[in-house]
């Protein structure tokens, strides 16, 4: 077992979102943004920006680590960046004010349509329908949650439809 496996979850932590080398096994060398680390197999997930926008994701086995260097440190706009990469690319795209009148307008369509809907949550963002689905911000067929694989297939498709008439 390496020093690197050896380390806590709190170590590897201090990792996260800084540019690092990494040295592995057979002389291999892996450059990038840590993204994270998993805590069970100490695998260090790596993002490279590359041109348009477009970013490289590299995984290194945890066995396979020998040396872990800090090159620099992550600003906030580089954590930023970092903490955007696997976000839903719907839920970068609105503001606080454009989620609520999503939630609102499909709540109003969902009651025009007799399906009982209520507000859940602190902030009342979750969507629950009959108390069997609940839709989550942004509001659309993907962000649909419930045990009820016919009608979260139902809602999906409902929404879907109510979004294409939307357009």
């Amino acid at each position: 077992m390496s020093d690197w496996q050896r380390k806590s979850p709190l170590d590897w932590e201090t990792y996260v979102n800084k540019m690092v080398k990494v040295a592995a096994i057979e002389k291999h060398e892996y450059e990038g943004w840590v993204l994270t680390v998993d805590p069970v197999s100490a695998s260090i997930v790596l993002a490279v920006f590359l041109e348009n926008e477009k970013v490289s994701i590299s995984v290194v086995l945890g066995h396979a680590v020998q040396e872990v260097k800090i090159l620099k440190e992550g600003d906030d706009e580089m954590k930023q960046r970092l903490s955007c990469i696997f976000a839903p690319e719907e839920s970068k795209a609105y503001s606080p004010e454009e989620l609520e009148k999503r939630k609102n307008d499909l709540k109003t369509w969902l009651e025009r349509n007799h399906i009982p809907v209520t507000e859940q949550g602190e902030l009342g963002r979750t969507l629950c329908v009959a108390g069997l689905l609940t839709i989550d911000p942004p509001y659309g067929p993907e962000e649909c949650s419930s045990s009820n694989e016919i009608i979260l297939s139902r809602v999906q498709g409902l929404i879907q439809g109510y979004l294409e008439k939307q357009q």
